[in-house]
């Protein structure tokens, strides 16, 4: 389950790149500092062995023999250095102004000794260890003949090297740091001292850079954790609440504390989607219950004839009364069910609209023709202002939006009121509006008029309107591209505006 978690994995991703980063840092600083540490001892070690070379091959103070007298086996004119007799042991002292840097009371506790090429020693300061251990370098040791117990490098033979000293690296033994030089005569000169304060000191070093870099490691972890799980949370927010909702909550919301961040931004569209949820679920809730409404009225009516009829004998009149009662019914259910269809397939995307270029105006004014003897029957005036217009679309169906606007424009008018139809082009679009004198319609109930079964009140029902002429209208236009909007003010008339693609 763990390994399968978000959050988990990018804890241990996120632990793992903070280990790699301190121990890299920790291990670069701790490699300076020894190499800092390193580097200073060995600038004394080769200071120190440079006063040893210079007190090799200058002259004796009085009373001490450094040099001997050159052999006479020896040329004069040989390199130099190598125009003397070979040291031997006991020929060599320190002189006394450059005691002081072999000092015992010296706290690194520097050291020398001076080895010939067979090994043997011959001169060592005082405080030499008497044993070392075996080299850390990676530099080839042979065990001294002299000092079984200390070892020498296995160098070149003198006579195979060049005539200038050659330093080598620098060697740890245990606690102790030597460095090395071999003279032309053959000589090898060994400086060493304690590099027991530094290991010291640079335990010291790696311990703390441990402690530091797990106390990061730990506040690094807690902090990665309290990140993680805050940066996550809307997803178990969303998680919680999609369960809730498909449990049959659907006015559960996500909160969008942070809306700014990508899951704030996910959060804000999940519940732009759960509330068109709810209204859709709403909406077909509400429009189950009216279609049932108004199918039962034309049904009860259909039951209740047929009843009376077969309750006893009646005459042929009656018959005929009461099918044409059922008739009328049947009809209101079948037109009923037609616009529901209709609005199915609009919905659904799947009502086939013809294509064709048609001059607007002309459907105008048909519609408006065939909508004149229901004027006339109300005593309402219908006035035209249409200029030729050429739109593409489905001349039949825009007919049918035309007629029903037309329709209630009369019915829902006063007596001897107007209708005022108008069609021009406005930015490229084909505007119709379409306006009558009436009671016009409630502010609250403007939002509700392309409502499936809406009704403003009883009032203004006509026969047979079951409240699906609007959204039906509503659902042709937008097929088209187009918009409709309603404005109305009371007891001064209602006003439809249809906008249409024109063809350019």
């Amino acid at each position: 389950m763990i390994p399968k978690s978000i959050k988990w994995r990018l804890q241990l991703w996120y632990g793992l790149i903070l280990v790699v980063v301190l121990a890299g840092f920790g291990g670069t600083a701790y490699q300076l500092e020894r190499n800092r540490q390193f580097r200073r001892i060995d600038d004394e070690l080769h200071k120190r062995i440079g006063i040893i070379g210079n007190a090799l091959h200058g002259p004796p103070p009085r009373g001490q023999r450094f040099n001997p007298p050159p052999r006479d086996d020896f040329p004069d004119d040989g390199p130099p250095g190598r125009n003397r007799r070979p040291l031997r042991p006991g020929d060599f002292h320190l002189p006394e102004q450059d005691e002081h840097f072999f000092d015992a009371s010296d706290p690194n506790q520097f050291y020398f000794r001076i080895t010939g090429r067979d090994g043997v020693e011959l001169a060592s300061s005082t405080n030499q260890p008497n044993k070392l251990t075996e080299p850390d370098s990676q530099v080839s040791y042979s065990q001294s003949s002299h000092h079984p117990n200390q070892f020498a490098p296995i160098f070149p033979a003198p006579e195979q090297s060049q005539t200038k000293t050659k330093p080598q690296p620098a060697v740890n033994f245990g606690d102790y740091r030597e460095n090395i030089e071999i003279l032309p005569s053959g000589e090898m000169i060994w400086v060493g001292c304690s590099i027991a304060p530094e290991l010291k000191e640079l335990r010291r070093a790696k311990l703390s850079l441990l402690g530091i870099g797990g106390l990061i490691l730990i506040f690094g972890l807690l902090g990665g954790w309290w990140l993680v799980s805050r940066s996550l949370r809307p997803i178990s927010e969303i998680s919680s609440t999609a369960v809730k909702i498909s449990a049959g909550d659907l006015s559960q919301r996500i909160n969008t504390v942070e809306a700014e961040s990508e899951l704030g931004q996910l959060a804000t569209v999940l519940n732009s989607t759960f509330a068109r949820l709810e209204t859709a679920f709403a909406q077909q809730k509400q429009f189950a219950s009216d279609a049932a409404h108004e199918l039962r009225t034309p049904v009860s009516v259909i039951l209740t004839q047929t009843q009376t009829s077969l309750a006893r004998e009646r005459d042929a009149a009656s018959y005929k009364q009461t099918v044409e009662a059922c008739q009328r019914a049947a009809q209101r259910m079948r037109k009923l069910i037609e616009s529901l269809l209709a609005l199915a397939r609009f919905d659904a995307g799947q009502e086939i609209l013809k294509r064709s270029p048609f001059d607007f105006s002309r459907t105008v004014s048909d519609c408006a023709e065939l909508v004149q003897p229901l004027a006339d029957e109300r005593g309402v005036k219908i006035s035209i202002e249409a200029k030729p217009i050429e739109i593409i679309g489905d001349s039949e169906r825009l007919a049918q939006v035309v007629t029903n606007l037309l329709t209630n424009a009369i019915q829902y008018n006063q007596p001897d009121g107007e209708v005022r139809v108008k069609l021009e082009t406005q930015n490229g679009l084909a505007v119709l509006m379409v306006a009558d004198t009436g009671a016009g319609i409630a502010p609250e109930n403007l939002s509700r008029v392309f409502g499936r079964f809406f009704r403003a009140d009883q009032a203004r029902t006509g026969s047979g309107n079951a409240g699906l002429g609007l959204a039906i209208c509503k659902a042709i236009v937008e097929a088209h591209g187009g918009t409709i909007e309603v404005a109305s003010a009371e007891n001064v008339g209602t006003t439809f505006s249809v906008r249409l693609p024109a063809e350019a």
